[in-house]
């Protein structure tokens, strides 16, 4: 959430930096201007209860008996009454203000790229050359189909299109994939693993950014006993962030960098027609998440280091990918700057999001009330958080069947993974064998 006294004081660079977002100048005027309502209302209030309080003060001296005349008492009750309208018009405008500030997203970092859409996005660097193929590349579930270890049609019969099963050697390599991602990211990158809830109460949500903005796009529970509402997680990013929501950390705790893998679940409502073949876009898919929370100073320096993180699973990988810097209107709702990592696809002759890497800056932490003591002493701050996906385990397994294809049918393993599989080296229609 942006603040208000930033809105206020600079409301003309406030709005040049939210057009390049994409949002018109109504919502920002419709925001200043209860604002200015809210100040009057404000003041009034606080004079009409000073001027209250003297009153009732002189009428104790005055009155000591409790004889009041007519005209003081209603001269008195008249005020009253004002006072609670202004209580309730303050209410009012106060909700009016944080339903309006909630609907803005962050506002762009300096370094970020002005554009109208993905096209305008600025290529940062690629690593590794895409796999010269002898044959014509097939599709990830072309692949995984016949090999009979990806099976849509059973999974639409338990749940719904846009979910898999995944049978017996794919099944074992996500579960290869997300063991190699943990071990790599606590084990050489430094963050801390974390096994966190995958429902969230709506403060929670709130806190992160996803409400009210995605609400569409999450799945819900409602507990029939007491009729409160849970959320799946759209990604371990929510829990993971809000962790320390409504503390305040010592600032030579920071930075802290958390990792967890979860199942996430999203509706991807007003998608369908994009992706929808194959596992591109699930309802529910598997991440493996990277959170930091910091200090403002350090937080550039950080999101480096978090794609760096990100990065490394794809070269151990050896898979082909570049990093994209988004511009202000591709970059998501919370974030201040984000990279995008996009992995190599055969079959689509063309590069595909893997992971985001974003900066928040203050933005989710002032939602969620996440402050930072300064070692120097001094007002606590907000802090700033950080989020990425180191990575998308579902778009890894299909970069993997894509770019490891064999002519005959079969995918061999990069050898990264074969530990977590026993040594196995290629997948067949038999299964995991010595390759």
């Amino acid at each position: 959430m942006l603040p208000l006294r930033l809105i206020r004081e600079q409301p003309e660079a406030v709005g040049r930096a939210l057009v390049t977002r994409g949002v018109d100048g109504t919502a920002l005027k419709e925001l200043l201007e209860a604002d200015r309502h809210r100040r009057e209302v404000v003041k009034e209030a606080e004079e009409l209860k000073a001027e209250h309080n003297r009153a009732s003060k002189r009428i104790a001296r005055e009155y000591p008996g409790g004889a009041i005349p007519r005209d003081v008492r209603e001269d008195m009750r008249a005020r009253s009454n004002r006072i609670k309208e202004l209580d309730e018009a303050l209410k009012r405008f106060d909700a009016e203000i944080e339903a309006l500030l909630v609907a803005l997203p962050n506002l762009p970092h300096e370094s970020v790229p002005a554009g109208a859409s993905a096209d305008d996005n600025v290529e940062v660097r690629r690593w590794g050359a895409p796999r010269a193929f002898a044959f014509a590349p097939k599709s990830h579930w072309e692949i995984g189909e016949a090999l009979g270890i990806l099976d849509f049609e059973r999974a639409t019969k338990l749940a719904k299109s846009r979910f898999v099963v995944l049978w017996s050697a794919a099944a074992r390599l996500e579960r290869a994939l997300i063991q190699f991602m943990l071990d790599l990211h606590t084990r050489e990158h430094g963050y801390t693993e974390l096994a966190v809830p995958h429902l969230a109460n709506a403060a929670t949500m709130r806190g992160t950014a996803q409400l009210p903005k995605f609400e569409e796009q999450l799945f819900k529970t409602v507990e029939a006993d007491d009729n409160r509402t849970l959320y799946l997680i759209p990604t371990a990013e929510v829990p993971l962030t809000a962790l320390h929501g409504g503390e305040s950390l010592p600032e030579a705790a920071l930075p802290k960098r958390y990792v967890a893998y979860t199942p996430c679940y999203r509706r991807e409502a007003g998608t369908y027609g994009q992706d929808t073949r194959g596992m591109i876009r699930q309802h529910q898919f598997d991440k493996v998440e990277l959170v930091k929370i910091t200090t403002p100073a350090t937080s550039y320096d950080e999101l480096d280091s978090l794609v760096r993180n990100a990065e490394e699973v794809l070269r151990r990988l050896e898979l082909p990918y570049r990093v994209m810097l988004l511009c202000t209107t591709d970059t998501g709702f919370a974030a201040a700057k984000t990279y995008d990592l996009e992995v190599w696809l055969p079959s689509q002759g063309e590069y595909r999001e893997i992971s985001s890497c974003s900066n928040c800056e203050a933005f989710q932490a002032r939602r969620a009330d996440l402050r930072y003591r300064p070692a120097a002493g001094g007002k606590a701050d907000f802090c700033h958080t950080l989020n990425g996906s180191g990575l998308a385990v579902g778009r890894t397994l299909i970069a993997i069947f894509e770019n490891y294809q064999e002519e005959d049918g079969s995918v061999t393993i990069p050898l990264a993974l074969r530990p977590y599989l026993g040594g196995a080296g290629r997948i067949t229609a038999t299964g995991l064998s010595a390759g």
